[in-house]
């Protein structure tokens, strides 16, 4: 069963390593932090800033992956999101789209948002049929847009609303707890 857990202290250098994993990096717009020190200054802030939520996405009670929302204080109740399946063994299982809906149910029930916005690279058909699965819906494409190991990459810019979101949650839940990726 796929879940998510808020972060503790501990999760640190679990993301560290995550982040240097080639198959996250590679799908990701910003570099990896270079030094385990400089990894713990960005974790600290990231814990401290009420700006920002993020959680483990675990699998079978296992930590396997890390999901964010950010830009929760703004008066818009919109907040970007981002998720990446950290450990190997749990990738393309359904882990990703299971911690989707599990973190769409607290953007939009806990934390009252109205829409939640991501930036997924153009290339990563992986994260765009996942969300696109999820109910994102494409409002733009900027080109160009991330420099990243000295080439220029295209991102997709995906979002869904609460409405809609809830007008595919029993479909899209139904389909995990069907697959026993989730708990009813």
């Amino acid at each position: 069963m796929i879940g998510l857990r808020s972060l503790r202290p501990d999760d640190s250098a679990r993301l560290y390593r995550w982040r240097r994993e080639p198959e996250v990096d590679r799908w990701m717009a910003d570099l990896p932090v270079a030094s385990l020190e400089g990894h713990g200054l960005w974790f600290d802030t990231f814990m401290a800033d009420p700006d920002g939520r993020g959680w483990i996405i675990t699998d079978n009670d296992q930590a396997a992956g890390f999901l964010t929302l950010t830009g929760l204080c703004g008066r818009h109740r919109r907040a970007a999101w981002g998720w990446y399946i950290g450990e190997p063994a749990s990738r393309g299982r359904g882990a990703g789209r299971a911690a989707q809906a599990l973190g769409l149910d607290i953007a939009f029930g806990e934390l009252g948002l109205e829409k939640v916005w991501a930036e997924v690279l153009a290339d990563n058909d992986t994260a765009l049929r996942a969300q696109d699965t999820a109910g994102f819906r494409r409002e733009g494409y900027l080109r160009r847009h991330i420099l990243k190991h000295g080439q220029f990459r295209d991102v997709v810019l995906l979002a869904i609303l609460a409405d809609e979101w809830r007008a595919r949650r029993t479909a899209v839940r139904g389909s995990l707890v069907q697959s026993r990726l989730i708990a009813p």
